[in-house]
Order: C-alpha cells, then sequence, then structure tokens
C-alpha cells in the first residue's frame, strides 16, 4: 500500500498515540482528557487555530495552506462504549465500564496523523478543518456540532470522514454515491394490565401474553407492510415482564430498533406500529403506549464526492470497492453529510473481532493507511496552483 512515506515515517508514533487513547476511553460528551490529548498533539504539530469546547468537549483545528481556497472538513471521533473489554492487551481499558470496542481511538490517531503532515508539508491551497468529535455512540454529537455552527463559522465547504471495517482486509476501502447508512429509530411499548395470582389468569388483564402478541405482530412489518426491495429491519431487542412463577405481572416493557433509508418507509413504520400496539393492546384487554423516538437519519454521501473520494483511495490502496452495498448501521456523520456535501468512508480493519465486541482492537496498521487518505484528499480537493 502507498501510504505516505513521511507518514510511515511516525507512524510508531501513531500507534503510541493510540494506544495510549485506548487504554484512557471516554464517554459520549465527557471526552474531555481525550480532547486534551489532542489539543496538545495539535499544538506541537504548529496547526493555526484550535477551538476547544464545542459540543463540551469537541475540537476544530484549522491548518492554513499556500493562499486563499476553500477549506476541507476531515472528521474524526473520540468517544468509546459502555462495555468492558476482555483483550487482556497491555494497553487495555483503564477505566472499567468504558472501552474502545468501535475504534474511535484509531479514527482519532489517523485524523491526528493527517494533521502532522500536513501542518509540515502545506502542499494545498485553502484551509483544512479538523473535527474531532464526541457522542457519536449515543447522543448525536455531530449534530450537536453542526448546531452550534461549526460548518458556517469555519465556512466548510466539504466533508469527509472514515470508520475501520473489521473482516476487510487492512487497508482496503469502500464507500458506495447515495445511502450508506441507514436511519436508526427505537421504540419503548409500555403495557398496563392487572396482575394476580398465576393460577388465576381469568381474574387478571395478563400483559404477559399481550406483550407476546405485540411483539410477534411486529414481524409481520417487515414481511407483510412493506416492498421486498425497500431496506428495512425492525428489531425487538427487550421484553421484561414478571418476577416469579406464580404471579402474573401488572406491566410488561418492549423496546426495539429500526433501520431505514427511504422517509416514507420510516413513516409506514411508527404507524404500524402505533396501530399494532392499539390493536393488540384492545384485543388482551390491556392498555398499551408507543414512544417513537426518531434517531440519526440515512448518512447519504454525495455521488460527486463518493466518487472523488474513491479515486483519492485508490492513490492509497489497490482494493477500492466504490459501489458498496448499503449497511443497515447507524452514523451521526449524518448530520454533517445533511448541511455539506462530502463523502463516509470504510477502510478494512482486517480479521478482528467485530464492531462492539469486548475482544475488538483497532490494527496499528490501518492509522498510516487513513491518514494518507486524508492527507490526499486535502492535496486533491486544493492543489497548489503550478
Amino acid at each position: 500500500m502507498p501510504v505516505i512515506n513521511r507518514i510511515a515515517d511516525f507512524s510508531p508514533e501513531m500507534t503510541g498515540w493510540r494506544r495510549h487513547l485506548h487504554a484512557h476511553p471516554e464517554l459520549r460528551f465527557d471526552c474531555h482528557k481525550t480532547a486534551a490529548f489532542v489539543a496538545e498533539k495539535l499544538r506541537d504539530f504548529g496547526v493555526d487555530e484550535i477551538h476547544e469546547g464545542i459540543a463540551t468537549s469537541g475540537i476544530v483545528a484549522i491548518i492554513n495552506g499556500q493562499g486563499a481556497g476553500r477549506t476541507i472538513g476531515l472528521r474524526a471521533d473520540m468517544d468509546a462504549l459502555p462495555m468492558e473489554e476482555v483483550t487482556g492487551l497491555d494497553y487495555d481499558s483503564t477505566v472499567k465500564g468504558a472501552m474502545h470496542a468501535c475504534g474511535h481511538d484509531g479514527h482519532t490517531t489517523m485524523l491526528l496523523g493527517a494533521a502532522k503532515y500536513l501542518a509540515e508539508t502545506r502542499n494545498f491551497r485553502g484551509r483544512v478543518a479538523l473535527i474531532f468529535q464526541p457522542a457519536e455512540e449515543s447522543g448525536g454529537g455531530a449534530e450537536v456540532m453542526v448546531n452550534e455552527g461549526i460548518l458556517d463559522t469555519f465556512d466548510v465547504a466539504e466533508v469527509y470522514a472514515l470508520h475501520n471495517a473489521p473482516g476487510t482486509a487492512v487497508g482496503a476501502f469502500y464507500t458506495t454515491p447515495g445511502p450508506i447508512m441507514a436511519a436508526v429509530d427505537t421504540f419503548h411499548i409500555h403495557v398496563q394490565g392487572r396482575g394476580g395470582h398465576g393460577a388465576m389468569p381469568h381474574e387478571t388483564a395478563d400483559p404477559v401474553v399481550a406483550c407476546v402478541g405485540i411483539v410477534s405482530a411486529i414481524q409481520t412489518i417487515v414481511s407483510r407492510n412493506h416492498f421486498t426491495f425497500d431496506q428495512l429491519v425492525v428489531s425487538v431487542t427487550q421484553i421484561h415482564t414478571g418476577t416469579v412463577d406464580n404471579v402474573i405481572p401488572d406491566t410488561g416493557y418492549i423496546n426495539g430498533t429500526v433501520r431505514t433509508f427511504d422517509p416514507a418507509v420510516q413513516a409506514m413504520v411508527k404507524t404500524r406500529l402505533a396501530e399494532i400496539v392499539a390493536g393488540q393492546a384492545a384485543s388482551y384487554g390491556v392498555t398499551a403506549t408507543l414512544d417513537y423516538e426518531i434517531g440519526y437519519p440515512a448518512t447519504v454521501n454525495d455521488a460527486d464526492k463518493a466518487a472523488f473520494a474513491a479515486a483519492v483511495a485508490r492513490e492509497v490502496s489497490a482494493d477500492v470497492v466504490d459501489d458498496a452495498a448499503p449497511e443497515m448501521g447507524a452514523e451521526d456523520f449524518a448530520y454533517m453529510l445533511n448541511q455539506r456535501p462530502g463523502a463516509y468512508l470504510f477502510v478494512g480493519n482486517g480479521d478482528t473481532a467485530g464492531l462492539h465486541h469486548p475482544a475488538y482492537d483497532f490494527d496499528d496498521a490501518v492509522a498510516p493507511v487513513g491518514a494518507s487518505f486524508f492527507a490526499r484528499i486535502v492535496e486533491r480537493a486544493l492543489p497548489v496552483a503550478s
């Protein structure tokens, strides 16, 4: 893989940065120590501006090139997941109940590597805005940063981001024009019955059988209410009710996730869930309420920018797919792409444990590849006049 020589030279430093970040994970918007580490490195690199405290702990740093030109935004997420690590690595998490199980430590390192190179070489016109974002996993930090005005304040013209991909060869890239990641919504169903003795069910309004009926009916949304080729996932992920074998409980709770690309499909699911909950509750003689939470929107690549990013990726890797199938996971970078043209790409992490798995670890060989991609995006988008 043709990693930029200068980035290859300091890749051992990048490994050190990444492993430090891995050992010190932080959650949601509380990425203050991570941000302080990032800011310290950026000052060492000699970037021109560092703006801290955005979306609580986010950073936007500016590197000026040679003369006037557009501003290219490069984004990395910084937050970890609330889970225990089981890797046994000598740099595993030192924070109980938190680990970098999605590789955001690697994403931050890739952007820092690009920053070091770009601050040294400045072989571009215009500016690069380095966006270090908290709360991607939960909280929508990208939306908060957008709402706080970073794209307008720093006059960002287009934006790019990378995510590592376990199961894909180290350094291979894939992306696609248009939708690449799904919108994600969450539903909560609260069932109120009338409990009683397990031997006397005729005296109760049983929320257990009502929950079972509601969950069974929810399965018909995908199988009977939508067109097969419209991507849709509706998954029930939690059912809670009851305490012991001889008591029919008063209440039940159902929770799940909805993944869509088309707003019309999303609206259909919301309507059908409401109808199913009301109808099933009536048929079982209980009451039930549906709380439907709209989450991250679909991540939609600009077709021209996706093609450009794929062409740049080919300068870094011999393995690039530019028409990958969309994925049903979700990503809050969608909020930035809703405001500016740009592209989201995956870069292979090799044969590792999957994302959000307690044995996952980012492969340090990926960092110089991602950093080279980010650097080339800037140099190709903002070429110095010959």
